[in-house]
């Protein structure tokens, strides 16, 4: 299988924050690279092209945008 990823991914299991208007949604980060990550949602939800992702415990806090998404799991890029 050829690997067509920019940067390799690193598995984590962290608690994390996904922001935007005002709100945003909780969710757990299951992998993470220098060019974006895999989160996992309580429940499906429409996403705005356009966000934060925040992980409080590590205080990291990136713009970033959906490329994908698979039942409640959803793959981001950082801009």
């Amino acid at each position: 299988m050829i690997e067509k990823r920019a940067a390799q991914r690193f598995r984590v299991f962290k608690g994390g924050r996904i922001a935007f208007g005002g709100g945003g949604v909780a969710c757990t980060v299951r992998n993470m690279s220098t060019s974006g990550a895999a989160v996992d949602l309580e429940q499906q939800i429409a996403l705005p092209p356009s966000f934060m992702l925040l992980i409080e415990r590590d205080r990291f806090k990136r713009r970033c945008r959906p490329v994908w998404h698979h039942d409640k799991r959803v793959g981001l890029a950082f801009d």
